[in-house]
């Protein structure tokens, strides 16, 4: 399994937003999956997943990409569940909490998602843009979790931190922080459990072996 990681823009600016895809390798290889949190542009945008995609790939993502990227999605909602081959993907919540760490609360629930996505075995958590929750506690075995670490919209490093011993995944990976420190994320986990973590740079590849 293949992940890539595009950088976040540091002042949000309404009139222009940052591609996606600014920081992908220029060769890529077609995705057989893509899976879409919610409708922000830095998270939704249709140049970035037509580059990805073809007419066999599974493109799953919330009500509200579909202006951005039309009706040929599947769209789903936090409980849905799809099967598309050995891949079995559901979506679960993603929000902010009255009181979590984020400062700008514009991630109301049953707008976005993250995925839980089992493969070979495997459970991968991509938690979307979102506080620690409640619901994350529901989720049984999680082998890999990712996990946003930025604050303002979404929680911060410490409670992240939080977070991720509750899940309790085998490793953990730090994603949606610019200013954030990773390592700092890393010095917290470490310091609490024997949970993995893993910081990428922006095009880095993490393989899972299921």
């Amino acid at each position: 399994m293949r992940t890539y990681f595009t950088k976040y823009p540091q002042k949000i600016d309404f009139s222009r937003w940052p591609d996606p895809i600014d920081g992908l390798p220029e060769k890529l290889e077609r995705a057989d999956v893509i899976l879409l949190t919610h409708h922000h542009m830095d998270h939704c945008k249709s140049v970035t997943v037509n580059r990805l995609k073809d007419a066999d790939t599974l493109v799953m993502a919330p009500k509200r990409c579909i202006k951005e990227l039309g009706k040929a999605i599947n769209v789903v909602a936090s409980g849905d569940e799809i099967t598309f081959g050995n891949i079995k993907i559901k979506a679960v919540d993603a929000y902010n909490t009255e009181q979590g760490s984020s400062t700008k609360k514009v991630h109301h629930k049953g707008i976005g998602v993250g995925y839980l996505i089992t493969i070979g075995g495997k459970t991968i958590y991509h938690a979307g843009d979102t506080d620690f929750i409640p619901e994350m506690l529901e989720f049984g075995d999680v082998d890999v979790a990712l996990l946003p670490i930025g604050g303002t919209f979404t929680m911060d490093i410490q409670e992240a931190v939080d977070a991720a011993i509750a899940i309790k995944p085998e490793i953990v990976i730090p994603m949606h922080y610019l200013k954030a420190d990773s390592e700092e994320f890393k010095e917290n986990v470490d310091a609490r459990s024997n949970i993995k973590v893993v910081p990428l740079q922006i095009g880095e590849v993490y393989l899972v072996r299921y």
